[in-house]
C-alpha cells in the first residue's frame, strides 16, 4: 500500500531456511474447523501415544494440586496445565539417550522423559523413594538414568547446562572419535528467560560450534506477573535465532501435531550435525504461576480465550474426526492414567522420610570435610554440631 494510505501495513517475517519450509507453514495459528484428512499426518499408534502422554501430564498435575492443598507437598509447586503439547511434541520425538534440561515447571518433562510417576510424586512428597531421594523437591527433578539433567529453580540456569551437554556430544564425536555419539539435547525455558544474559551467550556458543541442541521457548506470555509484551523490546522471540546464525521458528504450542512437526525437523537437523535451532512455542498455562499464586493479574477474557484452545481437547477432536481413535479408546487411556497417578500417590504417601543422616550428603565435596567427621560419622549427629560455627 502507498505511504499515504491510512490502513496499516502488515509486515511479514523474513522467510525461513528451506529445511523449515514445512515447519513455518505449521506454525500459523489455525482457527478454522479442521478438515478430515484422507492421509493423516500420523499413525493411530503414534497418535494414541501422544494423547496418552498429554493426558498423563494433565492428570499428574491435577493430582499435585490436590496433594499440595492437603499439605502433602511444601514450598513452591509450579504446574504445567495447558502446555502439554510442547513437552509431548518434543520429548516424544527424542531417543532414550537424548538429553532434556527443564525449568522449575519440570514434573511433566520428567514423566514424559520416562521417569516413573512413583519417583516424581515421591520427590514432591520429600520421600527417600523420590528420584533425588527427597532432597530436590518440586523444582529439582533429576534422573541420570533417563538423561533428565534437572529442573532449575532460577530462570535460565538450565540453558548453560544443556549447552554443555550438547558440547559433550560434539566432543565425544569429533575429538574422541566416537561415531555413535549422536545425542541431541533439548533445553526448555520460558519467555521471561529470554531477556537474560546466559540465553544470548549460549545461543552464540551453540551456533559458533554447531552444537546438537534445540532451544525450546515455552512462551506462555507471562513471567510470573509480568506480561511478555511489557518486558521485551522485540516480542517475537524466534527472531533472536537468526541473529546468531541459527533458524528461528514460531509454532502454535497448543497443537501437538504442529509442535511435533517442528520438533522432528529441528532434532533431525541437530543429529545430522547442522547445528542448533531456536523454537518459540506460543502456549499458555491454565493455572497461576505457582499454586501459591492467586492468578489475579491475567484478565478473565484472556484466560477464557486460551482455555478454549486446550491442547488435549483439540487433539481429542482431531483423533475422533480422523477416525484414529474411538471414545472408548480415549476413556480407556484416561482411566489408565488415573490409576497410574493414584498408585504414585499411595506409593509416595507410604514411603519413608529421609533420615537426618542424609542431611549433608551431596553438599560437601570432601567426604572428610565439614560434613563428615574424622570418625566417619555425620557431624550433624553431634549434639554440639552448631557450636563454634562462627570460628569455622
Amino acid at each position: 500500500s502507498s505511504s499515504s494510505s491510512s490502513s496499516p501495513v502488515k509486515v511479514l517475517p523474513p522467510p525461513l531456511p528451506p529445511a523449515f519450509a514445512v515447519a513455518s507453514a505449521a506454525s500459523e495459528l489455525v482457527v478454522a474447523k479442521p478438515k478430515v484428512l484422507q492421509d493423516p499426518l500420523i499413525t493411530r499408534q503414534e497418535a494414541l501415544e501422544l494423547y496418552e502422554d498429554m493426558v498423563y501430564g494433565r492428570v499428574f498435575e491435577d493430582m499435585c494440586a490436590q496433594m499440595y492443598y492437603r499439605g502433602k507437598m511444601f514450598g513452591f509447586v509450579h504446574l504445567y496445565n495447558g502446555q502439554e503439547a510442547v513437552s509431548t511434541g518434543f520429548i516424544k520425538s527424542l531417543k532414550n539417550y537424548d538429553y532434556v534440561c527443564s525449568t522449575y515447571r519440570d514434573h511433566v518433562h520428567a514423566i514424559s522423559k520416562g521417569v516413573p510417576a512413583r519417583q516424581v510424586m515421591s520427590e514432591l512428597f520429600g520421600k527417600t523413594t523420590g528420584c533425588c531421594r527427597g532432597q530436590g523437591g518440586s523444582m529439582h527433578m533429576f534422573s541420570k538414568e533417563h538423561r533428565l539433567l534437572g529442573g532449575f529453580a532460577f530462570i535460565g540456569e538450565g540453558i548453560p547446562v544443556a549447552t554443555g551437554a550438547a558440547f559433550t556430544t560434539k566432543y565425544e564425536r569429533e575429538v574422541l572419535k566416537n561415531d555413535k555419539a549422536d545425542a541431541v539435547t533439548v533445553a526448555f525455558f520460558g519467555d521471561g528467560t529470554c531477556n537474560n544474559g546466559q540465553f544470548f551467550e549460549c545461543l552464540n556458543m551453540a551456533a559458533l560450534w554447531k552444537l546438537p541442541i534445540v532451544y525450546v521457548v515455552e512462551n506462555n506470555l507471562w513471567a510470573i506477573g509480568m506480561s511478555h509484551y511489557r518486558a521485551t523490546s522485540v516480542p517475537e522471540i524466534w527472531k533472536k535465532g537468526p541473529a546468531f546464525g541459527m533458524p528461528g521458528v514460531h509454532v502454535n504450542g497448543m497443537d501437538v501435531l504442529k509442535v511435533r512437526e517442528v520438533a522432528r525437523e529441528a532434532i533431525a537437523r541437530a543429529r545430522r550435525g547442522d547445528g542448533p535451532t531456536l523454537v518459540e512455542c506460543e502456549t499458555y498455562r491454565f493455572r497461576g504461576h505457582s499454586l501459591a499464586d492467586p492468578d489475579e493479574l491475567r484478565s478473565p477474557d484472556e484466560k477464557a480465550r486460551y482455555n478454549a484452545r486446550d491442547p488435549i481437547i483439540a487433539f481429542e477432536k482431531y483423533l475422533l474426526e480422523n477416525e484414529l481413535a474411538s471414545e472408548a479408546d480415549l476413556k480407556a487411556i484416561q482411566s489408565k492414567m488415573d490409576e497410574i497417578v493414584e498408585d504414585a500417590v499411595e506409593f509416595a504417601d507410604s514411603s519413608p522420610l529421609p533420615p537426618r543422616s542424609q542431611l549433608l550428603e551431596n553438599v560437601f565435596a570432601d567426604p572428610k570435610g565439614f560434613g563428615i567427621g574424622p570418625d566417619g560419622r555425620y557431624r550433624c549427629e553431634d549434639p554440639g554440631f552448631t557450636a563454634g560455627t562462627a570460628q569455622v
